[in-house]
């Protein structure tokens, strides 16, 4: 997993030089913006007394310890060390002091991380941090539970129907009735993942979900088309879910360019209860997610012919391990630049995203206009992100009321 770059905030969280303290595959970090702009990400703890780091001050070049002054740089240096410069000039002790650091860079508003050998790879720079038009969100939550269970939820298509659309009819307070059945189900691999795709009572072979599908981007996301879900390991028993959200402004709006993309983290359980949130998308998955236990006890399952898509992924893992073992890449790597341009995915709503749509036609569809409503994935949406969403897309609050028919995201596409 050290092979590839890995999200691990916004950009946004970061706007002002400063300090966030990180932590990823079982490492405590410290990432910083100093005065002169530039990102590191080191070892939580100061080599000289192990102070936290993370409430260290940043300077023009680096990040200095708050407890005696002494100060690193983003290649994990010690440029300076106030008593010892000065009393023992002669000795020069920085020169033999050097803590862990990171490479970072910046792609799509997200600061990605890489704690792997050289020489690295390519930060993947993926079509949708191109498009134009689009309000842009990210959205963060913490998981307990390892991230391999939640990425074996990107290429499980029959999950949606029970774990979104019929719970949440339940969860609305009815007995149904429920939305139209999965019968059909595949999945193939291609260079940067896999595809799966899913035929309903209500499709055929000729529909978009099953033409184009979904893709479980590999390693750790899932991309629908207006988002990509990352998972990313904490550690053994947590995970990072970071979303990068896209929703294409109404054609009278562009263009538009948005100058930041907000970053916020949502919660994932009700504090009066304990009990896990399950009014949103992405909520829903998490609770299925860490149902499982901190680490799926995978030898108790019992898989089905609509697993084989996780088959595949947990196949794929392995032969990776073996790949490194050889001494060759996994899968997915990226290391020519020529190739590494806003590359190019399967999207089932292509056009959308790209041509768009008028306000009109935005306010005629059902699921569309479910979305100018709330933010329906994550619960927690910030009053300031939901209010700087209305202005990019144009509306008001009074203009965004409830569209009595039902809205069903798989359903035929009507475009």
């Amino acid at each position: 997993m050290r092979r590839y770059w890995w999200p691990i905030a916004g950009a946004s969280e970061l706007e002002k030089p400063g300090t966030l303290a990180v932590r990823l595959m079982g490492e405590d970090l410290v990432l910083y913006k100093d005065l002169g702009g530039k990102y590191g990400l080191i070892d939580r703890h100061c080599r000289h007394r192990r102070a936290d780091l993370s409430y260290g001050y940043v300077e023009s070049c680096g990040l200095r310890c708050n407890y005696h002054g002494w100060l690193y740089d983003a290649d994990g240096r010690c440029l300076a060390q106030p008593y010892e410069d000065v009393a023992h000039p002669e000795a020069r002790i920085r020169d033999e002091i050097r803590i862990k650091a990171y490479p970072v860079e910046e792609l799509g508003g997200l600061l990605w991380a890489y704690l792997g050998p050289e020489p690295r790879p390519l930060v993947p720079d993926w079509e949708f941090f191109s498009w134009k038009n689009g309000f842009r969100q990210i959205v963060k939550a913490e998981i307990p539970c390892n991230w391999f269970q939640c990425q074996e939820n990107s290429i499980d298509p029959v999950h949606f129907e029970w774990t979104h659309s019929n719970w949440s009819i339940r969860l609305g307070g009815v007995a149904g009735p429920y939305t139209p059945q999965h019968v059909k189900v595949d999945f193939s691999e291609f260079e940067y993942g896999f595809q799966y795709k899913r035929i309903r009572t209500d499709t055929s072979e000729h529909d978009r979900l099953w033409t184009v599908g979904r893709v479980c981007l590999w390693p750790n996301g899932l991309f629908t088309g207006n988002h990509v879900e990352f998972r990313v390991p904490v550690d053994d028993e947590n995970t990072l879910s970071v979303m990068w959200h896209f929703s294409r402004v109404p054609r009278e709006r562009e263009p538009y360019v948005q100058n930041s993309i907000p970053t916020w983290q949502g919660p994932i359980a009700d504090p009066a209860t304990g009990r896990w949130i399950t009014s949103h998308v992405m909520n829903q998955d998490f609770v299925t997610w860490v149902g499982q236990g901190r680490v799926a006890d995978r030898s108790q399952e019992y898989l089905a012919p609509s697993d084989r898509g996780i088959v595949m992924i947990r196949r794929r893992f392995l032969d990776d391990i073996k790949a490194i073992a050889e001494g060759k890449d996994p899968k997915a790597i990226i290391r020519d630049p020529a190739a590494n341009r806003a590359i190019v995915l399967p999207v089932a709503e292509r056009a959308a995203f790209i041509e768009g749509f008028t306000r009109t036609e935005l306010m005629d569809n059902p699921l569309a206009r479910r979305g100018l409503q709330g933010y329906i994935f994550q619960t927690g949406q910030p009053a300031e992100v939901r209010t700087a969403f209305l202005a990019a897309m144009g509306f008001s609050e009074a203009e965004t009321t409830a569209d009595p028919r039902s809205f069903d995201p798989l359903a035929p596409a009507s475009r």
